[in-house]
């Protein structure tokens, strides 16, 4: 009797202990979300934490979040610096650009015998190369500092299409590059303005890395959840090894050297189409062409989005 009245008390020892345990764990758990959600939403302060009432692993966490804290902090600050750095740069820049270009384009209407058309022709599309990397310089720095705020929307993806070839079309004519559209009646979730710019760039490398007298074909593919645009080219084409490599930023092939570019396109084009819940992929075989597949949502889940 004595047995079972001793067993029948360890048991309920043992249960307290349980119960307290899982309500310290409890406890725990619950503080350490807490702290986790205020570093999250830029709330949390180490002056709020009290260490003599904290285990270890609050401790840990606490510094963990505190460097977090501050190492946040140091990145907004730079993010604004390099902001204000790019921008003063591009403003400083603006007129001496246009200037050269106004007196390249006097030198070219006084040049009647055409002595120095070589050289005013050089002068030209350097100065023009150099107002370009200007100005993607700052949309790339606006980009990655956040000021760029992207609001995707239910769109009709033949106006996007539309747009794109109204810009296209020009160099395509240049070259005697026929562009081919397949008509698409599907609406997807995307913000029109910056999804042009992602398109184009694709289409202008594939119009840039095509052959005279090539093709550029755009055609539509509906998922259930996605809508794949298909970018086809039969040009140079893309070794695999640098599948990866080509929409990082700056990036330019070997092969590509001699053409005029400066590498921020495609990496452009990823970061708008990521940031709006898509992807790209890329196929292709050397010398026989290139795909560059573009996936947009086309499930509404709207948000203003920033980069």
């Amino acid at each position: 009797m004595c047995i079972i009245i001793l067993f029948f008390i360890m048991l309920c020892m043992l249960i307290v202990v349980i119960c307290v345990y899982q309500k310290r764990e409890r406890n725990l758990i619950q503080r350490l979300q807490i702290m986790i959600d205020r570093a999250a939403d830029g709330t949390f302060d180490i002056t709020e934490i009290d260490e003599s009432t904290l285990s270890a692993l609050e401790n840990s966490m606490n510094r963990f979040l505190g460097d977090c804290v501050v190492s946040y902090r140091n990145l907004s600050t730079q993010k604004e610096k390099t902001q204000t750095l790019i921008s003063d740069i591009s403003h400083q820049t603006i007129t001496p650009i246009s200037n050269i270009l106004l007196y390249t384009q006097l030198l070219e209407e006084k040049d009647f015998e055409k002595v120095y058309n070589e050289e005013i022709t050089a002068i030209k599309e350097q100065t023009e190369k150099l107002s370009f990397l200007i100005h993607s310089l700052v949309k790339l720095s606006r980009l990655e500092t956040g000021i760029i705020a992207v609001k995707p929307k239910i769109n009709k993806v033949q106006e996007l299409i539309d747009v794109v070839m109204m810009q296209a079309r020009i160099k395509a004519n240049e070259k005697n590059i026929t562009i081919m559209v397949a008509p698409c009646e599907v609406e997807a979730v995307f913000d029109l303005k910056w999804t042009v710019e992602a398109i184009y760039n694709i289409v202008d490398n594939a119009v840039k890395y095509t052959p005279p007298g090539g093709q550029v074909t755009i055609h539509t593919v509906p998922f259930c959840f996605f809508l794949k645009i298909d970018i086809a080219d039969n040009g140079i084409g893309i070794a695999e090894s640098e599948y990866t490599k080509i929409f990082g930023r700056f990036y330019r092939s070997q092969v590509v050297s001699e053409v005029e570019g400066v590498g921020i396109g495609l990496y452009l084009a990823r970061q708008i189409i990521s940031i709006q819940g898509g992807y790209i992929k890329v196929s292709s075989k050397e010398k026989a062409g290139s795909i560059f597949s573009v996936f947009l949502p086309l499930q509404e889940c709207i948000k203003t989005v920033t980069l």
